[in-house]
């Protein structure tokens, strides 16, 4: 999927009277909560998309029985647009989020987007808020393209009308130290034959309750295990997990019950590339204890769009807490970051062509 200057776009552009960005302090920005000047949005009825717009970010109103509210069909993507050394401005991969996406939609029983009108969409939100997009180190603007069930109806079946719209925000980090993770052995993310690869608004909700539960006994987030014997690890919180075992980067398997997750992707192709030897296969809890007890598991950290590259310091093991070694000491998570930071800030090497300049 390539950018290009559309001469005839598929929606309407109302673009802001006032612009909110003096009122922005970039150089204190909590993860999602400062929103840019416009939105996007595109309604389905009748069996077709309507013609969306751009046009300011704010509230909409929907009627008490829209069918998200009651049912569930609701999913999102994340993704990111980076400040390039040179000034300019860069999405990273945006044709695998829009392909994860319509995936998305297939499973909910939603009907796909576009991918034209998606990626228009994106590239003319982002010449409209370029300036949101922030130069500080680790910062993006954070692009969530979202969507959900509009019908007026109570009765469990597909919605006939849905909604597509697309916001940014400008972010910096995510986590701002390494987490504590609590292996969890009782609470399940997702089971096969479910919505687990899909970024389905309901699978978060689900982990919401056992993490709170983690974090009231001092961890930061959970490492998911499968659903059937909880003996495979599968992600951890919100993003996928990698581990450095015997010097190698190994990753779990993707499967029906683990996100295809953009990040997770790239980092291993990149490690590749550079020559560092990955693994890509299953990985149980008990393989983690005994490589803790014998010093062979080295480094464990999340792969996602929002953290990117966060490092674990802690495993909450079934038996007792086992503390990663420092991470002076080591060599793969920061080259996983290092490599990506070059593709996306367009420092260095780009080898598979990502970074796509708007």
């Amino acid at each position: 999927m390539l950018m290009e200057d559309y001469t005839t776009l598929d929606f309407d552009i109302a673009p802001v009277g006032t612009s909110r960005l003096a009122d922005v302090d970039f150089s204190n920005l909590a993860f999602g909560k400062v929103f840019s000047d416009h939105m996007f949005v595109m309604d389905f009825e009748d069996g077709e998309w309507k013609r969306g717009e751009i046009s300011s970010y704010g509230p909409m109103t929907f009627s008490p029985a829209m069918m998200s509210l009651h049912y569930g069909q609701a999913i999102f993507e994340g993704m990111k647009a980076f400040r390039q050394t040179d000034g300019s401005v860069s999405l990273f991969r945006p044709g695998a989020n829009i392909s994860r996406f319509n995936f998305s939609a297939r499973r909910m029983g939603m009907p796909e987007v576009p991918e034209d009108i998606f990626l228009q969409a994106l590239v003319e939100m982002l010449k409209l808020d370029h300036e949101w997009v922030p130069s500080n180190p680790d910062s993006a603007l954070y692009i969530r393209p979202f969507m959900f069930a509009t019908e007026a109806h109570v009765g469990v079946r597909p919605s006939q009308q849905y909604r597509f719209c697309i916001f940014t925000c400008p972010v910096g980090a995510y986590y701002t130290k390494a987490v504590k993770v609590k292996v969890e052995m009782h609470y399940t993310r997702a089971a096969h034959g479910g919505t687990g690869a899909a970024k389905a608004a309901g699978n978060y909700a689900g982990s919401l309750f056992p993490t709170e539960l983690a974090k009231s006994e001092g961890y930061d987030q959970i490492l998911w295990t499968d659903a059937a014997t909880h003996t495979s690890v599968e992600e951890c919180g919100t993003m996928n997990v990698a581990f450095v075992l015997d010097g190698k980067m190994v990753v779990p398997n993707t499967s029906d019950t683990v996100l295809s997750g953009i990040t997770r992707a790239s980092a291993i192709a990149l490690m590749k590339h550079a020559g560092v030897e990955v693994e890509e296969r299953k990985v149980t809890v008990q393989e983690l204890v005994e490589a803790a007890d014998t010093g062979r598991l080295t480094e464990a950290f999340g792969l996602g769009t929002a953290a990117t590259v966060s490092p674990i310091c802690t495993l909450g093991l079934p038996d007792s807490d086992w503390d990663l070694p420092e991470m002076s000491t080591w060599t793969i998570a920061p080259k996983v970051k290092s490599l990506l930071d070059d593709v996306r800030y367009g420092s260095g090497e780009d080898p598979f062509d990502w970074n796509i300049p708007v």
